[in-house]
């Protein structure tokens, strides 16, 4: 509920601050005194666009707050979606600066005007004379009817379950795309991953490709020069070895002569084993030098093959070929799994479409058996309100398909007069007519279900007397159960209030300024007896306004 409302430097209202009822607030004033004034600044806290031309003095700021009571409202998740401070009693700020630059802020924290406008459809509900979007929404008719049908809840159920339907057909057409996608790039991705299974994709394999291919390719001439070494080494009379050995022997002959030509002797005879085992290994190695044509070729393709990949895969190692590699066989196994998942999924769609279906029948029973009940309550209470041959006849048909409310449409017709034929309300009602079906229309559900803070701007226009007292009457039936607020030119409306606001003008200095105060019980009879007559109340004023005054409850 709305708790309080501050205004400052907004049109006529210099500043400002007035407290709610919880219960059933009227207000009334003369035309222009500044209750639509009210109602404007009220609309920039609920996200309304601003205008620098609402600023009464063009030097300040404008400041409109207005604080709420929300505990029970269920609105924790929103504003953790929205990461704002969750606050029982929760403040919307909203200021103007004089360079017509605008912030709003939710318990202090900025928000967009999105945010905002989105908060005030669970706080207030804002009812003009001439509100016909209303009845021509599916969310409000069906929750007409459902709040009568005690199935709201089901219906989130339901919900629930639909969204997770909904969620499932998605991923299966997501799917289905995918397969026919993958028919088309299996072959494709197949053949990528066969030509790197060829390969041998393993850490500097290319650079020992590369050597074996170089030794392969000069196997003649790493023979020849092999040949020479050996030659060199312990071939023929003249080698080295056979120069070394009379070295050798000449150093050793030397030895016994001092320690100096032992060492020179020893390290000669290191020197002539070492260089006769390098001969021994020369030979081997030559021998295993052989040129192998076939094997050249398949070097050859090997070096061919993996140049060739690392070009087409543009990388620049065998590692990225292997990670390459890994991608397309992860690829491969999806494209062999999807069918199965395909299947599954289907199966679980099947099952789950059944379970909305039985929902959805379920909730539409419920409504088809309720409507009557409806039909005829909004019936009579239209009679009470001088409407004696007005109808609502609400036609509950199915529909192919499933929809956020299950398996019907809903169609709200209506007729004002007899013999007039029922049709869609903006084709047969006036503005006051559906004015006040639209007053039944929430009356009951504020029996039903727990609303937001509703206002109701001038709902009496066009009628008087009696129909004036029972729509009081009604609006006082509803402040039992929410908060209502009435703005009213007539006095059986205001006599009902639980608080009575009054709006006014006055002079100060060479400005008019608008004020509101809330009545006393005293000032609430001088009030209602002036609404009563003309000019200065008289006594048989004052006493119908007491009369009026009494029979509120």
């Amino acid at each position: 509920m709305l708790k309080k409302l501050h205004i400052k430097n907004y049109a006529l209202l210099e500043e400002v601050t007035i407290s709610f009822d919880k219960s059933l607030t009227v207000i009334t004033g003369e035309t222009g005194a500044g209750k639509s004034i009210m109602l404007g600044a009220l609309g920039l806290v609920l996200g309304e666009r601003a205008d620098m031309a609402v600023l009464r003095d063009k030097q300040k700021k404008c400041i409109v707050e207005a604080t709420f009571l929300i505990g029970n409202y269920v609105l924790e998740n929103f504003f953790t979606e929205n990461e704002l401070d969750y606050e029982v009693e929760t403040t919307i700020r909203r200021e103007i600066a004089p360079d017509g630059k605008s912030r709003a802020f939710v318990n202090d924290t900025p928000v967009t005007l999105q945010v905002l406008k989105q908060l005030s459809q669970y706080l207030i509900d804002v009812h003009s004379q001439h509100e016909t979007l209303l009845l021509d929404q599916a969310s409000f008719r069906f929750n007409m009817v459902d709040a009568f049908a005690n199935c709201l809840d089901e219906r989130k159920q339901y919900n629930s379950f639909f969204i997770q339907l909904k969620e499932k057909e998605k991923k299966l057409n997501e799917l289905l795309a995918f397969e026919q996608q993958a028919k088309k790039d299996f072959d494709y991705y197949q053949f990528q991953f066969t030509e790197l299974e060829q390969a041998t994709l393993k850490q500097g394999y290319l650079q020992q490709l590369e050597q074996e291919f170089d030794t392969h390719n000069n196997a003649e001439f790493i023979k020849q020069n092999l040949l020479k070494a050996s030659v060199s080494i312990d071939g023929g009379e003249e080698n080295i070895l056979s120069h070394l050995s009379g070295l050798k022997n000449t150093l050793s002959q030397l030895a016994r002569y001092g320690k100096t030509y032992e060492e020179l002797a020893t390290r000669v005879n290191s020197t002539y084993l070492e260089l006769k085992d390098i001969s021994s290994e020369i030979d081997n190695v030559n021998e295993k030098v052989v040129f192998d044509q076939k094997k050249l070729e398949e070097i050859t393709a090997q070096l061919d093959l993996l140049n060739r990949l690392l070009k087409k895969h543009g990388v620049a190692d065998e590692l990225e070929l292997l990670k390459i590699k890994t991608e397309l066989e992860e690829k491969l196994n999806q494209f062999n799994s999807i069918e199965e998942e395909i299947k599954k999924l289907q199966a679980e769609i099947k099952k789950l479409t059944e379970a909305v279906w039985a929902k959805a029948k379920s909730l539409s029973d419920k409504r088809k058996k309720v409507i009557p009940a409806i039909e005829k309550s909004v019936r009579n209470m239209l009679a009470d309100l001088s409407m004696q041959n007005a109808q609502l006849v609400i036609n509950c048909n199915s529909v192919e398909s499933l929809t956020n409310y299950g398996c019907d449409e809903l169609q709200f017709l209506f007729s004002a007069n007899k013999g007039l034929p029922l049709s869609e309300l903006h084709k047969v009602a006036s503005g006051g007519e559906l004015s006040r079906l639209m007053l039944c229309l929430k009356s009951h559900l504020a029996e039903k279900t727990s609303l937001p803070t509703i206002i109701f701007d001038e709902i009496d226009t066009g009628v008087s007397g009696d129909v004036a007292h029972k729509i009081g009457t009604i609006l006082l039936h509803m402040g039992k159960n929410m908060q209502v607020i009435a703005i009213t030119h007539l006095p059986q409306l205001a006599s009902k209030g639980k608080q009575h606001l009054f709006v006014y003008k006055q002079d100060i200095k060479e400005q008019t300024q608008s004020e509101i105060k809330m009545l006393t019980a005293e000032e609430r009879v001088v009030e209602i007896a002036k609404m009563l007559s003309t000019g200065k109340p008289t006594e048989s004023a004052l006493l119908n306004a007491k009369e009026l005054l009494s029979l509120k409850n």
